[in-house]
């Protein structure tokens, strides 16, 4: 029974262990405000470059899971070339073992040492001086950059508290029999491997299944000797390689091909090393083979494998990358799949990092407003001349665009189940707006395009006089259109602002259609069947411009940091501050704009 509460006690550790690392690495990359995925997505074919910011990055959010499995996701998104993920993944490996050079603080002694910074530095002391700052940040900061400071300190500390759970829970297993014969086992080469990369697996951390040996060494129980531990962190390096293997399923080959270099690396480096070890104890012998292992020789020897792995790798570099070509091979048809649409950018791999997912997700409303604005100019043409394989292609577009709204909204719900500042919240919705209201200028287009079909296919056609009117307003359409994807793209206040006086000439110029086609109507000029399709047109072609200024004021009230903004309070905020600039820009579109 004692056994057995022994082996919950270790769990119970562990589970805090694991728990701590996860609220350390959130914080730490809520903290980098989407740095780490920036700065991999500039790599260029610099392997040394590469090595030493995938290195960095890694040892930031203390996860080379983490990544590696954002390294897929550019490769994926077309923004990272296989070239600069070679030496990303090799650095991304050497950060990752600054865990255990932390870890190894648990085993600093101060029995002899009354100094104040030496006792503040053992992990009871330091895990209970930063619990306690991270839980004050928390609980008294205003700002979410502060209290990601406070996540970060928590962590840490919730980690250390993990591995002094795990090490006092071991020491009393140190008595039973059957906990050296575990290890004993363990020093079986294969059985050593299979064992690390099942617990990394499991624990999808590398970093934690070293804690695991860590805290079991430091428990003194003796078990761990450098025959059993070395095994066992090789076969971290393997398990930790499942996690970007899943997550490459489904995706663009060169994601895969990203996934394949990081398990060809780290499996190399582990049969390299294995191979090279066991030849050196089997014909001269390690003279520590069999002696204990502490805290300090497996953070040190997780260390120096990662390393050495690395310098032997660098110079096979473009080796490793023709491996992983030839392992996931070009296809006839391959060549579209560099051609990524804006749906490809969507990565779900990308929702870890809430900013980087919205700049994603951005991408994606303006190919919608692209995909619209390419409609409407098709779309105009069509009056005169009737194009079935335009309207074909027309119809094409307008599917991608429901494509992309439903993609993109599916996308952004998801990330409201990650952890959102209050900006980033402001941002999901606002795109949430925008994708509807993009999508409804693709909808009134296509009414368009359905009127010019309807002319044609009953053989009818617009005056010369009212086609002159339609291409002054369809003109005006056009130019509002552009700035609404303008203002999504650059969220220029200038931009912003020149929406609405435009959509107010508009309004105007419809207003003045309605009239003189009603007075040629009068006159016998124009018959009641072909005056139904141009109201038609004029009321499509109106709603299309209030939706480009709803983009508009959303986008305003974003800036504005308002949760909403009707727009008559818009118009009402536009003639108090600015009735001048206001007034002049409406007189200027309806020059641009006039029917005369």
């Amino acid at each position: 029974m004692d056994v057995f509460w022994g082996v919950i006690q270790v769990a119970g550790g562990l589970a805090f262990f694991l728990f701590g690392m996860n609220i350390l690495s959130s914080g730490l990359e809520k903290a980098s405000g989407g740095l780490m995925e920036r700065v991999l997505a500039k790599m260029s074919g610099n392997i040394f470059v590469s090595v030493l910011f995938g290195a960095l990055v890694t040892a930031a959010v203390q996860s080379s899971t983490a990544t590696t499995v954002i390294v897929v996701g550019l490769c994926n998104a077309g923004l990272l070339k296989l070239r600069g993920a070679v030496g990303i993944i090799m650095g991304a490996n050497i950060g990752t073992t600054i865990t255990a050079q932390i870890l190894r603080l648990a085993k600093i002694d101060t029995s002899s040492n009354s100094n104040f910074f030496i006792s503040l530095l053992t992990p009871v002391n330091f895990s209970a001086v930063l619990a306690l700052a991270g839980i004050l940040i928390i609980m008294t900061a205003k700002k979410n950059k502060q209290k990601y400071k406070g996540e970060i300190f928590l962590g840490i500390a919730i980690l250390f508290t993990g591995m002094i759970n795990m090490q006092t829970a071991v020491a009393p297993l140190a008595d039973w029999d059957g906990f050296k014969k575990i290890f004993n086992a363990l020093e079986n080469p294969i059985l050593g491997v299979v064992t690390g990369a099942i617990v990394t697996v499991l624990t999808q951390s590398s970093a934690a299944t070293v804690g695991i040996l860590q805290a079991i060494s430091g428990a003194g129980t003796g078990a761990i000797t450098f025959a059993s531990a070395f095994p066992i962190i090789m076969g971290t390096n393997i398990g930790t390689c499942s996690t970007p293997l899943v997550s490459s399923i489904n995706s663009s080959k060169n994601a895969k091909r990203a996934a394949m270099l990081h398990f060809y690396f780290n499996l190399l480096g582990t049969v390299i090393f294995l191979i090279a070890i066991y030849l050196i104890q089997y014909t001269i012998g390690w003279s520590f083979w069999s002696k204990e292992f502490t805290t300090g020789d497996i953070a040190n020897f997780h260390t120096i494998f990662n390393v050495v792995a690395t310098l032997i790798f660098i110079p096979f570099a473009g080796l490793l990358e023709k491996l992983v070509c030839f392992t996931v091979r070009d296809k006839p048809g391959d060549e579209e799949d560099d051609k990524l649409s804006k749906e490809d950018l969507l990565d779900e791999r990308f929702l870890l990092q809430p900013d980087v997912a919205l700049a994603r997700a951005s991408e994606g409303v303006v190919q919608m407003g692209i995909y619209a604005q390419k409609n409407f100019a098709a779309v105009r043409t069509l009056f005169d001349n009737f194009d079935l394989k335009e309207a074909e292609k027309i119809n094409e577009r307008e599917q991608s665009i429901d494509r992309l709204e439903d993609r993109i909204g599916q996308y952004l719900i998801k990330l409201t189940g990650q952890s959102l500042n209050e900006q980033e919240n402001r941002m999901t919705t606002t795109l949430l707006h925008l994708i509807s209201e993009f999508e409804r200028i693709g909808d009134y287009t296509i009414n368009v395009m359905e009127t010019a079909q309807t002319l044609y296919e009953n053989e009818d056609r617009f005056s010369d006089r009212a086609m002159h009117e339609l291409e002054v307003l369809c003109d005006a359409i056009s130019e509002i259109i552009r700035l609404a994807i303008e203002s999504a793209q650059t969220l220029d206040i200038k931009v912003l602002t020149s929406v609405e006086p435009l959509e107010e000439v508009v309004d105007r110029l419809v207003e003045e259609l309605k009239a003189v086609h009603i007075e040629r109507s009068k006159k016998g000029e124009c018959n009641i069947e072909t005056g139904v399709h141009f109201l038609d047109i004029l009321t499509n072609v109106e709603r299309i411009s209030d939706h480009c200024s709803n983009i508009a004021v959303y986008l305003i009230a974003l800036i504005d940091n308002r949760d909403n903004l009707k727009k008559h309070e818009y118009l009402d905020r536009l003639h108090k501050n600015g009735p001048e600039d206001y007034l002049r820009k409406i007189e200027e579109y309806s020059a641009k704009y006039s029917l005369a």
